[in-house]
């Protein structure tokens, strides 16, 4: 099969086309062939050396969808189509290939009113999305800020959010074209911090009493500002640095409302509450309630471009391989 392989962890030229054998069904585990795999920011964390040290040579790719071909029991017989995430592309090989073995439990059927390049990018957004707005408190009434409205993590919290009935769903973007495309897809509560502060957007919209939640994938300078955002006695979670790992944050904006601040990770969730969260996924995908967005697709050969466009262009969506 092929696969698009880091041969070590030294950036994109370590990205390479080679032909593996097609996996076996083992240990229970479900043959897949593969049609989509997501390109996410953790691809370029590991391709880039900054990550844990995985043994290499390592295939990338954190999340997919495709058919199953063996190995899924009546349940999952073979034909049917699933989307998938798991510690594939970073403590196993991932989904830049052609064929996979992937874990039952980690299986979701996608719903027949998504496409599989929408459904491959899915997993990774949505699933942190449903596991990390109720730690944060989340409950209907509650005002949810996400920065990035074109980001995976920020686009997916903030759906989700409207559509679990958060009082007001608020996102931002540093581009002033991105906001306006933002409204054309009906996000009506994006914050253009080219134009304003995204503190000053949050108090303007919840006429000054700021987010109960926030839900940030970001970090640097974003991460600092949105602190001051929170509403007196909100939590603040943190799980992305795409903007910077390193922040300043002012103490008294925590001391002073009451305000918390915890990291988060999606590999140590117990697998109890992600398989209620692709139930919960799969529903609201079903019925329209969430949409996800797609930016632009890429053949697998073309995977270090793909790696490339998401984070230096910062596109308005997910970046997809097909296969």
């Amino acid at each position: 099969m092929r696969a698009m392989r880091a041969e070590k962890f030294s950036g994109y030229e370590a990205l390479k086309l080679v032909e593996l054998p097609k996996p076996t069904v083992t240990n229970g585990k479900v043959l897949v062939r593969i049609t989509a795999a997501g390109v996410t920011p953790l691809d370029h964390t590991i391709l880039s050396g900054d990550f844990h040290i995985p043994e290499k040579p390592l295939i990338l790719g954190n999340e997919g969808a495709g058919v199953v071909e063996e190995g899924g029991g009546a349940d999952l017989p073979a034909g049917s189509r699933v989307m998938f995430w798991g510690t594939y592309g970073a403590f196993e090989d991932g989904t830049y290939c052609e064929w996979i073995a992937v874990r039952k439990e980690d299986l979701c059927l996608i719903p027949e009113n998504i496409d599989d390049v929408s459904a491959a990018g899915i997993p990774v957004a949505y699933l942190t999305a449903q596991v990390a707005l109720p730690l944060a408190g989340f409950r209907p009434g509650k005002i949810v800020l996400a920065p990035a409205i074109g980001g995976s993590v920020g686009n997916a919290v903030t759906q989700l959010a409207c559509a679990l009935g958060a009082k007001h769903a608020i996102s931002s973007t540093t581009s002033h074209a991105k906001a306006e495309k933002s409204k054309a897809l009906g996000f009506n509560e994006v914050i253009d911090t080219s134009l304003e502060k995204l503190t000053d957007g949050v108090r303007r919209i919840t006429d000054g009493y700021g987010a109960d939640i926030i839900i940030d994938g970001i970090g640097g300078e974003v991460l600092s500002e949105a602190v001051k955002a929170l509403a007196p006695g909100g939590s603040l979670i943190t799980l992305g640095y795409s903007a910077s790992r390193k922040t300043t944050i002012d103490v008294t904006s925590l001391i002073v409302s009451q305000t918390s601040i915890r990291g988060f990770n999606m590999f140590s969730q117990p697998q109890a509450i992600v398989a209620d969260s692709w139930k919960s996924t799969a529903s609201l995908l079903q019925s329209g309630s969430v949409k996800p967005i797609v930016a632009k697709t890429f053949p697998l050969e073309e995977a270090a471009e793909a790696l490339r466009y998401l984070v230096e262009d910062r596109p308005f969506g997910r970046v997809v391989l097909t296969i």
